[in-house]
Order: structure tokens, then sequence, then C-alpha cells
């Protein structure tokens, strides 16, 4: 079984690649959603997962919890987020944007002009948001 700090040593792999909506190449362009599947994927945590095709604003309009729903496939919510899991967060009517919890109150997310970066759990952009935390390890 993959540990903790792989996971977060992969994901660290992805530091610095620009944010692509639906992108999945490292150093080229990830989103958030994608960025999870393949850190996960190079994992053998989960399966190739393809969340495409989706609007970028897909969020702002709709209130199906796609996002949500895919977490849910692999993982299972947990009270506090451990390293290694998933966080997500509600933005627009669903939940529908995701990072990998490193420790320390410290995120990886690939987010909108910024790209894959490393973020405070308690950033501003956060605050106030709804937020669920899920785990992938059994």
């Amino acid at each position: 079984m993959t540990s903790r700090s792989e996971v977060v040593g992969l994901a660290r792999e992805w530091l610095g690649t620009p944010y692509h909506h639906q992108g999945r190449i490292k150093g080229a362009g990830v989103d958030c959603a994608t960025l999870l599947c393949e850190v996960y994927e190079a994992a053998g945590m989960v399966p190739h997962v393809d969340p495409t095709p989706y609007p970028q604003d897909w969020h702002m309009h709709r209130d199906s919890e796609r996002y949500l729903g895919w977490i849910r496939q692999y993982g299972r919510e947990v009270p506090v987020p451990e390293v290694g899991d998933v966080i997500i967060w509600r933005f627009g009517r669903c939940f529908s944007h995701g990072a990998i919890y490193i420790g320390d109150g410290m995120i990886i997310h690939s987010y909108i002009g910024q790209g894959v970066r490393y973020e405070r759990v308690d950033a501003e952009v956060f605050r106030s948001r709804p937020v669920k935390y899920f785990t992938l390890w059994k």
C-alpha cells in the first residue's frame, strides 16, 4: 500500500505546473480535478479516471455534485484530514475544488491563474466555504 508521504511526494512533483482547464501534463498544465486523478493514479490508489468533459464554470450553473461523486467512489469521508488525504471545498453551487493535504495546515492544489502551489488550508479564499475531508486509505 502506498504511504501517505509517498502521495505527498508525488503531489510535490507537480509544483509549478501552470493551471490549465482539463490539462493533465506535469509541467505543462493541470486543474485541481486532474491533479488529484494523476497523483492518486501514480500512487496506485485509483484506476485511470477521466472526469472530462466539464466546462470551466460548471460549478456556477449546476448543482450536481460531480466532484463529490468521484471522490465518494474511491474514498470515504473523515472528520479530520491526515497527510495525503483530499480536501474539497464548495465554490459556487457545489463542491468543486480539491486539494491534497500535506500536513501542518498546508495543501497542494492547482488554482486558476496560479497553477500548482502550496497554500494554507485557512487561506482567505477558503474561509467560510463549506469543506469536506476524504481519505483513500481503508
